[in-house]
């Protein structure tokens, strides 16, 4: 029962849509603007980056507490399914007809919950590619790749490195949209703005 209850909790917890909110207290369904997706990314576009990095921190929230709640009602290895439940939940929330954002920020709340270490390194990497090419999809991608190895290297249990593959490879393949339109040079960039507006005139339409 514990673990039914963990798990269920974790994909509640995930699919709770930040973004989604976030646009709705401005009077904006930000599945209608910018790129359509839910996730940070598009809010960081559509509504600034103060509201985008708030809804950003609730969506790493989220994935850390899913990790919690599940360490403190079970055992492992139940822990990294809530982590993959919480991404789930995000991904296929239940209030949004089962479309949501990619699953980034929550998978690295988990990941920060679950392995420390390795977000402490494929962290900065994520922030440096973002501030020098404005493009969160290319650093995600990057730094998904990545993860499964650095978690390897660390000497974490395989149960863990079979985690870490899972969610990699789970984000790599929601953003196969994303790789497409870098390879065409059409991909939209943020920008470092404050309140809300629209896409810029350089950004081209996915």
């Amino acid at each position: 029962m514990a673990v039914a209850i963990a798990v269920a909790l974790a994909y509640l917890l995930g699919s709770i849509p930040s973004g989604y909110l976030a646009g709705r207290l401005r009077g904006i369904d930000i599945r209608t603007v910018g790129s359509r997706n839910v996730g940070a990314t598009n809010v960081f576009r559509t509504l600034g980056t103060r509201i985008g990095a708030a809804v950003m921190v609730a969506d790493i929230a989220k994935g850390a507490a899913a990790v919690l709640v599940a360490r403190a009602l079970t055992d492992s290895p139940w822990p990294l399914v809530a982590a993959g439940a919480a991404v789930a939940g995000h991904v296929w929330p239940v209030w949004l007809r089962f479309r949501g954002g990619k699953g980034v920020a929550v998978g690295a709340g988990a990941a920060i919950a679950l392995v420390p270490p390795a977000v402490g390194i494929l962290a900065p990497l994520w922030l440096l590619i973002v501030a020098t090419t404005r493009y969160v999809s290319l650093a995600s991608i990057v730094c998904a790749l990545l993860f499964t190895p650095a978690v390897w290297l660390l000497g974490y249990p395989a149960a863990t490195v079979v985690f870490a593959g899972i969610v990699s490879a789970a984000v790599v393949w929601r953003h196969r949209a994303n790789v497409g339109r870098l390879v065409r040079g059409r991909e939209l960039r943020i920008e470092w703005r404050r309140g809300a507006g629209g896409r810029s005139g350089s950004e081209a339409a996915p």
